[in-house]
């Protein structure tokens, strides 16, 4: 049921404010008040002529649907979840997710959705923070999976309520899951052929968790790339995308490879900890060891040398992110949805 209200003009002593109904429209219109709601709510099903009478019979008398009784019309809420799978809210800042979030927010600002936050830590229960989200009256949910150690995507597989990841989830998680997401490998297969053509041949690579499927694409492009050329793919230090967990990534590799002359960094923040370990150790960037990394964020123009790195678009992956949600919650039959945005490399000073 669909009703509105406006106010008439009312004098100084505070006459009553008249409510204009559904009833009104349909009397106006001459149409039964089932189809001026039908007409109203922008159903097909309605005779064009009369779709007409009953919209100019609502811009007659002032009627205006209430959006919120609207929406329960539709069956909808008109708002979404944005879910951030995240413990390092400081990192968060300096990480891709400020710049993916800029992209959302953009684009959800040209829609009358409402964005509704969640901040999903790692102890929490997984089964309960879905069913927290699913009482919470959104329409559907994007989430941002940083966290690997979580069984969200699992679970959200499982409900009813359209999803959209930003990145491939694992594949180790045997759903149809829609996902958007940069080509990480053949953005890794830029990074190794660039160290190659600095003629670098003792190349390592510093990976984040070995269960995201963001690693999992980068580690095989790389490892594909040097493996065509022939040289040795084997030398792998695991990390955690932070800048601490960076630093020590390549204290290890530098430890196991002490020959090694070139380095790939999965992503801008784990290369600031990379750069401030090989500096501590004596060795120079680019001269001694060559460095690329992933993400161009802003850490890659600010620090010194200034990176090199793979650029994903990562304002656009947000705003697609968007986009993709609304269409699962306009046909959620369709099937799911899985776009690759194409990344770029960007040549610096650390090559």
């Amino acid at each position: 049921m669909i009703t509105g209200a406006h106010s008439t003009n009312c004098d100084e002593a505070g006459d009553d404010v008249q409510m204009v109904t559904l009833d009104d429209v349909a009397r106006e219109a001459g149409v039964s008040r089932t189809t001026a709601s039908r007409a109203i709510n922008g159903k097909l099903t309605v005779h064009p002529e009369r779709s007409a009478a009953v919209q100019r019979a609502a811009e007659k008398l002032g009627f205006r649907p209430n959006p919120a009784a609207r929406s329960l019309a539709r069956g909808r809420h008109d708002s979404v979840a944005l879910i951030v799978s995240e413990t390092n809210i400081e990192g968060m800042t300096n990480s891709f997710f400020a710049m993916a979030l800029h992209g959302a927010i953009r684009e959800i600002a040209k829609t009358d959705q409402q964005l509704v936050m969640l901040l999903r830590a790692n102890d929490e229960s997984d089964e309960k923070f879905l069913r927290f989200l699913e009482a919470s009256h959104v329409d559907g949910a994007m989430v941002i999976l940083e966290a690997h150690n979580t069984e969200l995507p699992r679970l959200l597989a499982q409900s009813d309520l359209p999803v959209v990841f930003l990145g491939r989830p694992t594949e180790s998680v045997d759903a149809p899951l829609s996902y958007i997401d940069s080509d990480n490998v053949g953005g890794s297969t830029l990074a190794a052929e660039a160290l190659i053509a600095a003629g670098r041949r003792r190349i390592g690579v510093i990976t984040g968790p070995h269960g995201m499927g963001v690693s999992q694409d980068r580690l095989r492009g790389f490892q594909q790339a040097l493996d065509a050329h022939g040289l040795d793919s084997s030398l792998v230090a695991e990390s955690d995308f932070q800048t601490a967990g960076g630093a020590e990534a390549m204290g290890l590799l530098l430890d196991q490879h002490p020959d090694l002359d070139g380095v790939f960094v999965m992503s801008d923040l784990m290369a600031a900890g990379a750069v401030g370990t090989l500096k501590a150790r004596g060795r120079r960037v680019p001269e001694d060891v060559a460095l690329v990394s992933f993400d161009d964020t802003v850490i890659a123009t600010t620090l010194e040398p200034r990176l090199t790195t793979v650029r994903q678009p990562l304002e656009e992956l947000g705003a697609r992110m968007v986009t993709a949600l609304a269409e699962l919650i306009a046909a959620p039959a369709a099937g799911p949805i899985r776009d690759t945005l194409p990344t770029s490399l960007v040549r610096r000073d650390s090559v």
